[in-house]
């Protein structure tokens, strides 16, 4: 019977080869185009700010790995493809007159260059593209550094496990991928034509394709073997019990043994395969590698589940001891948590104290800040926008500066530019890149301090105080002496915002500066834009034709983008993790941006495993997120940073002992400074980061405990408490509702304070947080640590052993006040907003001192902007709830007042009389102060009455009641508001018995 000709696939014609060949052509030149764009505009802004090396090590690098790993991969691709090719049988016999196969051999053959070429090329390509990602693991394998720490396991040095196994395993990777897709490739290869078919009895092999298959899965079998000696090492990574990292016993007795047989097993099974090659009979591999599956089965997994559950989960406590020690002290090394660096004491917590404890604390109740930098931005919009095109961030920055040789913190905030405030109909090209390019000025609130109380709706403001252009173009310096104050890079850029500014033509506007000046910027900032070639550029690279053909734009003109400090230093430090909050200083006369940089690792021996996203997440707005990712050390290794109005980018050791940061020194040496280049006015504004507290505090929550057998009981665990204070609960059922919702944690808090540990009448400016029992609200410690520049980093513990009162319990504490109650009552049905500032814990005499700020909104108004109303206060179980601090101190501390300044910004009214001796105020009290009292209290307890009315009566249904106790309600709170009034306007005018601040 006659048989067919093996059909090929079907012929295109010319033209739709052509049509084929130009698409491929163009979509290739768009994106090679949109990359080589992208690159040259990087080339240049890496030059602008002096980091151009860095972006040529990264460049070259990633080159080198493109073609290093495409031509491995795509090279051992082609190499098996041409072996199975030169292999293929000389006579292959036709199956029938439908064999598929025939039809794609054919086509194969006819295109043998296309196939044997044009396939390994795409794998090789997709290959490099995506090693070129890994760059980091080559550099810091070259650049390799010694930790001076061993394992407690293998006794290698920590480097070997930060820099040498990551690139091992790395590249281990890469050699299965290319053995697997050669082994793949040569199969198809082999079918195609004719050295495996699968007609009759379990098919044909040809010899050829028998030793040819047989060397490649050898050489695969063999990497096996290697990856179980590099597997060994991973143990100590190990999450098998969760109640800590690293090898537990286990992993040391049962899988440690069997990682070394699998090994011997693995080199024996390769040793198979290439001897099925030679000897031409699959046998012998076949039992080989039998033999391997069921030693991985019962050896790599039964056996180690053996041991688990019989012998480690029934004495857990006493096999995993060595583990757990190890993981301790791996813990405390990796995120800097150790004894040298930690200093923990017990504290008392006491109920009550007398005056003279109360005097040691002077420095800590003299400081007390009322200002909550998470709160008041909208008071700052309001009182200090100026125009509608300059905003502030939602979260402001508390910053300590030097008034009278006195250290004195503020709250700060650049008044930046924001383009999208520019009124609708001003809108355009033209004034939001080439009119308003900079923002104008710093301002400074005294963080205790507001405007005088007593002045009606004016007062529980900020007392400000700016530094900025003045409306004749004249810089106004400020308190702490800006030379510059325009603004050019802040925390409102955004990636798409650029400014093109300098070298103006004759006749063009010049940038906005006030209403009665205009400015031409002359800072080195930005890249020069006056050539043709780069108008071309940025026109192609933002899609903008006005670049090319506006004629403001000069031959020294520059265009600035890239604007935001944060990525600005993620960009020249790719190597970094930056800190989520950037804050502003003055330094030398200039607006300078300060942004922590820390290195971090994600395999360090037996250190336990910490999400940096769920570990730096609280309830505190207008901050960067940090990746969610797993890191087992961290070092705050380097300060950057960068000039506000150039952008001068700046990066400074920190720690320069950080193995990872010398690494990366070696691979960009020269890009980071020494810490003694660091200026004593810098160094005056540096804190200590919040992210990197925040990991240390969630690692301190468990790891302060040092016996393994508490350790895995887990009995004396703390946790950081929940933000009691972020859904602005009135009442306790509201908080309790507000409980059963999942919430963010509490943040930490910047305060000038006294030493917890050390001088506590020496003030320090310290980054503070409390932490609670696990799964209880009771205080468990108190965490500090300085940010002086003599002892910087010292963290200070505080553990408290009684039931003092955690944050959550405190709210509570405040919420359940009776006169606190009704007040925030009456507010919430004169349809005012009561916004909680942040709840400062402070240890003051032995115990603890809370304090609260509350702000109000008024909700009908169209603009609503915070004002500091009341202060609320906690010692032990009394609350003091008051228009000032020290009236509020003076309800839970006899004699508190006496040690807080005066944190009105109008002092007139608070100035004692040198005739009359402050005792006389104290102890003389207006005529009919008592009446008032009396009157206010009544009004109170009318209050309290009405409410309970009210909901009795919608309980009831009854509409006659409800309407009867509203009228009481509204009764009562006329009289409330008539004696608080009246007590306040009798209070304003007697001299204040504290100091004067």
């Amino acid at each position: 019977m006659a048989t067919r000709p093996p059909v090929g696939l079907p012929r295109l014609s010319r033209r739709s080869r052509i049509l084929l060949i130009v698409g491929a052509v163009v979509l290739v030149g768009l994106i090679a185009g949109s990359r080589l764009l992208g690159t040259y505009v990087n080339w240049l802004w890496f030059g602008e700010v002096g980091f151009r090396s860095v972006y040529s090590t990264m460049l070259l690098t990633r080159l080198g790995l493109f073609l290093t790993v495409g031509l491995l991969v795509g090279g051992l691709v082609a190499l098996n493809l041409a072996i199975a090719y030169r292999a293929r049988p000389v006579f292959v016999p036709v199956s029938g007159p439908d064999d598929p196969v025939a039809r794609y051999r054919a086509v194969v053959t006819r295109r043998l260059r296309l196939f044997g070429v044009g396939l390994p090329v795409l794998i090789g390509l997709i290959a490099g593209t995506s090693a070129q990602n890994d760059w980091q693991h080559l550099q810091l394998f070259l650049n390799a550094t010694q930790f001076g720490i061993q394992d407690a396991e293998f006794q290698h040095d920590i480097g070997f496990y930060a820099f040498q196994l990551p690139f091992y395993t790395w590249l281990l990777s890469w050699l299965f991928i290319a053995t697997a897709v050669s082994f793949m490739g040569a199969v198809v290869s082999h079918y195609l034509f004719g050295g495996i078919r699968l007609a009759g009895r379990g098919g044909q092999l040809s010899g050829p394709a028998r030793a040819h298959l047989a060397i490649v899965a050898g050489v695969f079998v063999l990497l096996k073997a290697v990856a179980y000696f590099f597997d060994r090492y991973q143990l100590l990574f190990s999450d098998r019990n969760e109640n800590f990292t690293g090898a537990t016993y286990t992993d040391l007795n049962a899988v440690l043994p069997a990682k070394l047989i699998l090994l011997f097993i693995a080199v024996f099974c390769a040793v198979a395969f290439f001897a099925g090659a030679v000897m031409r009979n699959l046998q012998l591999p076949a039992i080989a590698t039998v033999l391997l599956v069921l030693s991985s089965i019962l050896v790599g997994a039964a056996w180690p589940a053996v041991l688990e559950q019989f012998s480690v989960r029934p004495n857990a406590n006493e096999k995993e001891a060595e583990s757990i020690r190890r993981n301790i002290d791996a813990t405390k090394n990796a995120f800097g948590l150790t004894d040298d660096k930690v200093e923990t004491k017990p504290y008392e917590g006491k109920q009550n104290v007398s005056l003279d404890e109360l005097k040691s604390d002077q420095a800590t109740l003299g400081n007390i800040r009322l200002l909550d930098p998470a709160v008041i931005s909208k008071t700052f919009t309001q009182f200090q926008q100026l125009r509608p095109f300059y905003a502030f961030p939602d979260k402001l920055d508390v910053d300590r500066y030097k008034v009278d040789d006195q250290l004195q913190d503020y709250i700060v905030a650049v008044r930046e530019l924001r383009t999208a405030g520019i009124p609708e109909g001003q809108r355009n090209w033209i004034n939001e890149h080439l009119i308003y390019t900079h923002g104008n000025g710093m301002v400074f609130a005294e963080a205790s301090k507001v405007n005088s109380s007593g002045e009606g709706g004016d007062s529980g403001y900020p007392v400000f105080e700016v530094a900025e252009v003045n409306q004749e173009g004249k810089v106004t310096p400020g308190p702490f002496g800006v030379q510059q104050p325009r603004t050019y890079f802040g925390e409102l850029g955004s990636p798409a915002d650029y400014a093109i500014v300098g070298g103006r033509g004759q006749g063009s506007p010049g940038e906005y500066d006030t209403d009665r000046s205009q400015y031409t910027y002359d800072g080195k900032g930005g890249v020069r834009i006056g050539g043709l070639f780069n108008k071309l550029v940025f026109a192609a690279y933002y899609g903008e034709r006005n670049i090319l053909f506006n004629s403001a734009i000069g031959d020294e003109s520059r265009i600035i983008f890239n604007r935001n400090p944060r990525d600005r230093v993620s960009d020249v430090a790719p190597w970094l993790t930056v800190d989520g909050d950037p804050y502003p200083a003055v330094v030398d006369g200039r607006i300078t941006w300060i942004i922590d940089g820390y290195t971090t690792l994600d395999n360090y021996p037996y250190a336990r495993k910490t999400s940096l996203g769920d570990a730096t997440n609280d309830s505190l707005p207008g901050v960067a997120q940090q990746p969610d990712r797993q890191i087992s050390y961290i070092r705050n290794s380097v300060k950057a940073t960068v000039d506000a109005y150039d952008g001068t980018v700046t990066l400074y050791a920190m720690d320069e002992q950080d193995p990872v940061l010398k690494a990366w020194m070696g691979v960009f040496p020269g890009t980071v400074k020494p810490n003694s280049d660091i200026s004593p006015s810098l160094r005056e504004h540096l804190r200590y980061p919040e992210d990197l507290f925040k990991v240390q505090r969630d690692t301190l929550a468990r790891y302060h405990v040092s016996d393994p057998g508490d350790f895995y009981s887990g009995v004396s665990f703390w946790s950081v408490p929940s933000d009691p204070t972020v859904d602005n609960a009135t009442t306790v059922e509201q908080q309790q509702q507000s409980n059963q919702q999942p919430r963010d944690q509490q943040p930490p808090f910047y305060v000038l304070a006294g030493d917890p540990t050390g001088d506590a009448n020496k003030v320090s400016f310290q980054l503070t947080s409390a932490l609670v029992r696990q799964n209880r609200e009771f205080m468990a410690s108190y965490v500090s640590v300085r940010s002086d520049p003599d002892n910087y980093g010292k963290i200070s513990v505080l553990t408290l052993n009684n039931e003092a009162k955690g944050p959550q319990q405190i709210q509570t504490q405040f919420l359940t006040s009776a006169t606190v109650s009704s007040e925030l009552n009456v507010l919430t049905l004169q349809k005012t907003k009561v916004v909680y500032g942040n709840l400062l814990t402070l240890p003051v005499g032995g115990g603890l001192l809370y304090v609260e700020p509350v702000y109000i909104e008024r909700a009908s108004q169209n603009t609503q902007f915070p004002q500091l109303s009341k202060v609320l206060v906690s010692f032990g179980d009394k609350v003091g709830y008051a228009s000032t601090l020290s009236q509020a101190l003076d309800q839970v501390l006899s004699g508190a007042a006496q040690q807080v300044p005066d944190e009105n910004g109008d002092q007139s009214d608070q100035t004692t009389s040198p005739s009359t001796p402050p005792s006389t105020t104290t102890t003389t009290p207006p005529a009919g102060d008592g009446q008032r009292g009396t009157e206010l209290e009544q009004a109170v307890q009318d209050i309290q009455r009405a409410l309970e009315r009210i909901r009795t009566a919608q309980s009831s249904g009854n509409f006659a009641e409800l309407g009867n106790a509203h009228q009481a309600l509204a009764d009562a709170t006329e009289r409330f508001e008539r004696a608080r009034g009246s007590q306040q306007t009798s209070s304003s005018v007697q001299p204040s018995p504290t100091p004067t601040g």
